[in-house]
């Protein structure tokens, strides 16, 4: 297995994960925990490019009106995925979340149609056909849409479907996006001590350790990501892609005890052969791609 596969696995298991590290400052309102992983986060992306001595060349690509704009669009949809995930988490909603993340590659793929007039082999419809089936039974079974769910794969899936055009790499974009947050978050931060309500250096050596670490949490698993995404095929990362979902399910059911109902057995079932289809139907239409490409290309 090479070092690609490894990275991936470790980006996926940390994100899925989040949910204990999130439930340890279960004591600090969301919008604030927020507030202090983008501050923490946009200091150690910023001395990820000051060490690898990339500060210039960050400084001159993301200076420019059009990409400061393209990124502000990126930072409020990072943002709201953030606030309603970490809220989420800790208001006993993580399997909802997880079914957030369960349902972006359907997502993604509705985007490309809708964005990018990208045709959808057969399959992949039944896919988002049955997906689509699968939440609105959960929404006739909550007697609301899952809302918790939708704006994690929505908010998740334009963020994507920015990126993808985006001009920066992942590394300077996240520091960008960060930066953006930076002002908002820090003047948020400041309000919340002025009127004794902030958490930093008020409630525990351990709470403002775990706060600093929001920052190590967040950046970590992205540059293995990165690495990943340039040593192993996007069909590998799409199939690894359900480990983190999975592992917030499963800490939602069985560790924390959420509640976990026969109706929504089905919902989710639905999505999950959704899936299961998705997923057999990309594998299938790579492999016989590459065969084609094999014959084309042997003399």
């Amino acid at each position: 297995m090479n070092a690609g596969i490894w990275y991936a696995i470790g980006a996926y298991v940390i994100w899925g994960l989040f949910p204990i590290y999130w439930k340890w400052l279960h004591h600090v309102p969301a919008l604030q925990l927020i507030s202090h992983r983008i501050l923490w986060s946009c200091i150690m992306l910023c001395g990820v490019i000051l060490f690898a001595r990339q500060w210039t060349t960050f400084r001159a690509a993301a200076r420019t009106p059009r990409v400061v704009g393209v990124y502000l669009g990126a930072a409020l949809l990072i943002g709201i995925n953030w606030l309603v995930f970490v809220w989420a988490v800790n208001a006993d909603f993580v399997i909802e979340a997880s079914l957030g993340y369960f349902i972006v590659p359907l997502v993604n793929v509705l985007m490309g149609v809708i964005f990018f007039r990208e045709r959808l082999r057969p399959w992949q419809w039944v896919s988002v056909g049955l997906a689509t089936v699968g939440v609105l039974y959960l929404a006739i079974a909550y007697g609301s849409l899952p809302w918790i769910a939708l704006a994690l794969a929505f908010s998740f899936g334009v963020y994507g479907l920015i990126k993808k055009t985006a001009p920066l790499g992942s590394l300077y974009g996240l520091t960008l996006e960060t930066a953006i947050l930076l002002p908002p978050a820090l003047l948020y931060l400041l309000y919340s001590d002025s009127i004794g309500r902030g958490a930093f250096l008020h409630t525990g050596a351990v709470s403002d350790v775990l706060l600093v670490g929001a920052g190590l949490v967040t950046t970590a698993p992205l540059l293995m990501f990165a690495s990943a995404a340039r040593r192993i095929p996007l069909s590998h990362m799409g199939f690894l892609q359900y480990i983190a979902p999975t592992l917030q399910f499963l800490l939602g059911a069985l560790v924390y005890k959420e509640p976990f109902t026969y109706t929504q057995l089905i919902g989710f079932g639905i999505v999950w052969v959704a899936l299961i289809i998705f997923g057999v139907e990309g594998f299938l239409a790579h492999r016989a791609q590459a065969a084609v490409i094999g014959v084309e290309s042997s003399p």
